[in-house]
């Protein structure tokens, strides 16, 4: 009998030691934002949050509101986008207010790249009155971190 738990305790850790040599073993699984770009740092995979306000010209509105609604789809369908919102203020619906979070800078500069994106920036661009104002965010308790109450 105790033979037998000799050899299984043996065979366990025999096979403990293959599967963790078959996981050690296979390359990280990545799922690029672009197949022909690669991440240089690790700075590249920290989030990229934004929070943008433009004043559009009032007769641009509806046109703008049309615009956004075709555009949404497309945006909240690409790879490393987490979330993207195009809302406007409550005081001033003629200031719109995008909140937009990539999973990484290589996804925000994929979504930049898309021709749907710079059709709408262009739209955009046209209706507003003066620049736009960029607030870049950052996560302050990000995914698996836990925080004291």
């Amino acid at each position: 009998m105790k033979t037998i738990r000799i050899v299984t305790v043996a065979v366990l850790m025999v096979a403990g030691w293959w599967a963790l040599r078959a996981l050690w073993a296979q390359p990280a699984v990545r799922t690029p934002v672009n197949e022909n770009q690669e991440e240089q740092s690790n700075m590249t995979n920290e989030k990229v949050i934004m929070l943008i306000e433009a004043k559009i010209q009032p007769p641009r509105r509806a046109e703008l509101v049309e615009a956004a609604r075709q555009y949404l789809p497309l945006v909240r369908a690409e790879p490393g986008v987490e979330a993207f919102y195009v809302t406007a203020r409550k005081d001033d619906p003629n200031t719109f207010v995008f909140y937009e979070i990539y999973r990484s800078q290589a996804a925000q500069d994929f979504h930049l790249q898309q021709d749907f994106t710079k059709k709408f920036l262009a739209t955009l661009k046209s209706a507003q009155v003066g620049d736009r104002v960029r607030t870049n965010l950052v996560e302050l308790a990000p995914e698996g971190q836990t925080h004291s109450n």
